[in-house]
């Protein structure tokens, strides 16, 4: 399929004139579908546990896992609206929720990160072995995303997925920290540390000794919080070894980059274009509008309908 075309095909809607509208008023106003879900949980080897909120088809169907963005979970709007155009062309769907993110708090010390990959590698090892005559996919939004490339990087081609999609990645992820404090981007980074903020605080009656967080920003709360827990030595140490900026050259998996040119929260200026275009293996999917994972198009669906077209080519 040519999704240059199919990039080309994407009409905005015209009452969003900027990334910030698509990006709030897709959060606000947009449904999220119900879809025939139950909830599976699943051990991890460190003794904690994860969400997944599984919509099954026949066991041999093919299995698209969905991995949300920071501070998401498996519910989010985007996420489910996916879901559910996948599960209409014959997708089992299995939606993740990172640790902290679903219904309870997790066990151990440790919650997410932009680079994380051992949960995806017992999230996708529970899928093969439930699904083993399957092909599965997975699509990432934002820091999901991130989470997904870096996963693919670690593990070459000794993985399950037969194609990805990541949308509206954070590629470099020092500097789209830093963004996230100049102007209305401030709000979003506002509404993030309000939860990771007290998230960090109610696991700290079971573990007293964590980190303290007393600033102002993301980049602070990496820098204090998310790198010490995770074993980087620093924001900057963790920024360096997860950004897909650097690496995305090198991804050998089938995978749809879908990204606006208008993204506010992480600007299409710091996406590797050239890495993308030049390796066989990432389509890019670069539209002139979009905000971060809104995509609100006319007629409606657009974003939804590319990847699971995309998806649908390698069946």
């Amino acid at each position: 399929m040519d999704f240059t075309a199919q990039t080309e095909q994407f009409k905005s809607a015209p009452w969003c004139v900027n990334g910030h509208v698509h990006t709030v008023l897709c959060s606000l106003l947009f449904p999220s579908p119900s879809l025939n879900y139950q909830r599976v949980v699943i051990d991890t080897p460190d003794d904690d546990f994860l969400e997944l909120d599984v919509s099954e088809k026949e066991k041999s169907a093919p299995v698209a896992v969905l991995l949300h963005g920071l501070e998401g979970h498996s519910k989010r709007y985007y996420v489910t609206q996916l879901g559910e155009q996948l599960s209409a062309r014959g997708f089992t769907i299995v939606s993740i929720n990172f640790r902290g993110c679903g219904s309870k708090m997790n066990r151990q010390r440790k919650f997410y990160h932009s680079g994380e990959t051992e949960d995806l590698h017992t999230i996708f090892k529970w899928v093969k072995n439930e699904y083993p005559n399957s092909l599965v996919f997975s699509a990432g939004f934002s820091l999901g995303g991130s989470a997904l490339l870096n996963y693919l990087k670690e593990h070459g081609t000794h993985h399950p997925l037969k194609a990805t999609a990541t949308i509206s990645t954070p590629f470099e992820l020092e500097k789209g920290s830093h963004n996230l404090e100049k102007g209305f981007n401030k709000l979003y980074s506002i509404r993030f540390l309000r939860t990771l903020a007290k998230k960090l605080e109610e696991k700290r009656v079971q573990f007293p000794d964590l980190p303290t967080f007393n600033g102002s920003t993301l980049y602070e709360f990496d820098d204090q919080v998310t790198a010490p827990i995770h074993g980087f030595e620093s924001a900057d140490d963790y920024y360096q070894q997860c950004a897909s900026y650097y690496f995305i050259g090198n991804i050998k998996t089938n995978t749809l980059v879908v990204h606006s040119k208008e993204d506010p929260m992480c600007p299409f200026q710091w996406t590797p274009i050239d890495d993308i275009v030049k390796n066989p293996y990432t389509e890019p999917c670069f539209t002139e509008k979009g905000g971060h994972v809104g995509f609100w198009s006319l007629p409606s669906g657009w974003l939804n309908k590319t990847i699971a077209e995309y998806f649908r080519s390698f069946i």
